[in-house]
């Protein structure tokens, strides 16, 4: 695709509030390394669970907002909305690849639970951190997808046949596997990382 965008690319912080969506991403990144250390399929259970949620929540308070001022939203609410539905994609799918455990999906419970209450707040508070801390996680979740994939290739995590809901979902070949469902998701997050950070600097 033309206009996907580049894998690497970082938000250097600008002021106090990026520094601290920063620190806070890189404190969630150190808790998922230690749990889970290579497991990357069950990493992506627990998280993309986690990542769903800024999403909506963004959607539903912009929505409220232009309900507020009866003005346009200029299309940030269907975008925050089709990213929370395709991070629940992300999840779907990587359940039937990872299976996860009856203590990750109690992780899940919790994890969603607190994440969804302090996310809203923090949407409350600043708009543009909030929206600049999922920048930063979306940037881990290229690093960790990328690592995922070299985990595929080197025989570390079995290239497995892709379930039926991602080749449905990406439009995949029909004998499509773990490797391709992977590069499909790394994308979707370097789209993320990109318009979370673009809608930071908009309400900057």
């Amino acid at each position: 695709m033309s206009d996907t965008p580049p894998l690497e690319r970082h938000y250097a912080p600008r002021d106090f509030p990026d520094r601290i969506a920063y620190a806070l991403t890189k404190f969630l990144r150190f808790f998922a390394d230690t749990f889970f250390a290579r497991r990357y399929g069950h990493r992506a259970v627990v998280l993309e669970t986690v990542a769903a949620v800024p999403g909506m929540v963004g959607g539903a308070l912009q929505h409220l907002r232009a309900l507020r001022r009866m003005k346009s939203d200029h299309g940030w609410i269907h975008t925050l909305l089709e990213e929370a539905e395709n991070e629940r994609m992300h999840l779907m799918t990587f359940i039937h690849i990872a299976q996860p455990t009856s203590l990750e999906r109690l992780l899940v419970l919790f994890a969603q639970g607190v994440f969804y209450n302090l996310f809203f707040l923090l949407y409350l508070i600043s708009p543009k951190t909030a929206h600049r801390f999922v920048g930063y996680f979306e940037e881990e979740a290229v690093s960790s997808y990328t690592e995922y994939l070299a985990g595929v290739d080197n025989g570390t995590c079995a290239n497995v046949p892709a379930p039926k809901i991602a080749i449905d979902y990406w439009k995949l070949a029909p004998d499509a596997r773990l490797r391709d469902v992977i590069i499909a998701v790394r994308a979707d997050e370097a789209h993320h990382r990109d318009v979370n950070h673009k809608f930071a600097d908009e309400l900057a």
